[in-house]
């Protein structure tokens, strides 16, 4: 079973995403270990950059102001680093591929596996495209996880007979950002995915309410939640742990 397995071995996963360095690298470890301890199966680590072209406004700002405040590929790393120190959890990152290259693929990737990063989620890497690091995610143990989004249509199944770690199902056309209703036929692409995948799927994009992830996880086997906790990080600052950590907890909750 490989890491990212486990986090939907115990029930519905709930996954949080996290902007590194928003507002400052503290603040983000402090609110990593408050969502384990609220429950969280999985973290997403979203590394800054500055044309995040899969988000909406509230994610931007936050790379903005990670961006702005200094935070690095290599802090990031450095965080992570000092997060495993205690936390078990899987944690994958969510960047884009130029992040990657211009890192350097290979250093990148190994780098990864050396600070305990799961796997990596690249919103912008087409599917046809992913050979590009496939062979040194391969090499160094880091699952490259897949996104369908509602356009993939007669590519789903393709994507999921191939999918690593855990497909991720884009909810809603469009950037990430909170909806007050998903209208996208959700069942029927989880239904193609499960007679494909050999890994689980979880549903993000727009679920900010406990409500929204019950109904989510009702059809997959985990919801995703980004957007929501950024805006508590945007009003709250460097006292936001506490309040992400709670935020996390009601929707965990929602999920047992």
């Amino acid at each position: 079973m490989s890491k990212i397995a486990e986090a939907f071995a115990n029930g519905k996963a709930f996954i949080p995403f996290i902007t590194v360095g928003d507002p400052d690298a503290q603040t983000t470890a402090a609110c990593v270990r408050e969502m384990v301890a609220a429950g969280a199966d999985l973290i997403e680590l979203g590394i800054p950059f500055s044309d995040p072209t899969a988000e909406g406004p509230v994610i931007q700002g936050a790379n903005l102001r990670a961006l702005k405040g200094g935070m690095t590929t290599d802090k990031v790393f450095d965080l992570v680093r000092d997060l495993r120190k205690d936390v078990t959890i899987p944690m994958v990152f969510m960047t884009y591929a130029n992040v990657v290259f211009s890192y350097g693929a290979e250093r990148f990737i190994r780098t990864c596996s050396e600070v305990g990063i799961d796997g990596l989620i690249l919103p912008d890497l087409p599917f046809e495209e992913k050979e590009e690091f496939l062979p040194a995610c391969h090499t160094y143990g880091v699952d490259l996880i897949s996104l369908i989004a509602p356009t993939s249509e007669n590519r789903i199944a393709m994507i999921a007979r191939e999918a690593e770690g855990f497909i991720y199902i884009v909810s809603s056309l469009g950037v990430t950002g909170v909806r007050s209703e998903i209208k996208t036929d959700l069942a029927s692409i989880v239904q193609v995915v499960r007679e494909n995948a050999s890994v689980p799927c979880a549903i993000g994009f727009g679920i900010s309410e406990p409500a929204q992830a019950r109904k989510m996880a009702d059809i997959s086997d985990g919801a995703i939640v980004g957007s929501a906790i950024i805006r508590l990080l945007e009003r709250y600052g460097k006292e936001a742990p506490a309040q992400v950590g709670a935020y996390v907890r009601s929707m965990k909750d929602a999920l047992r």
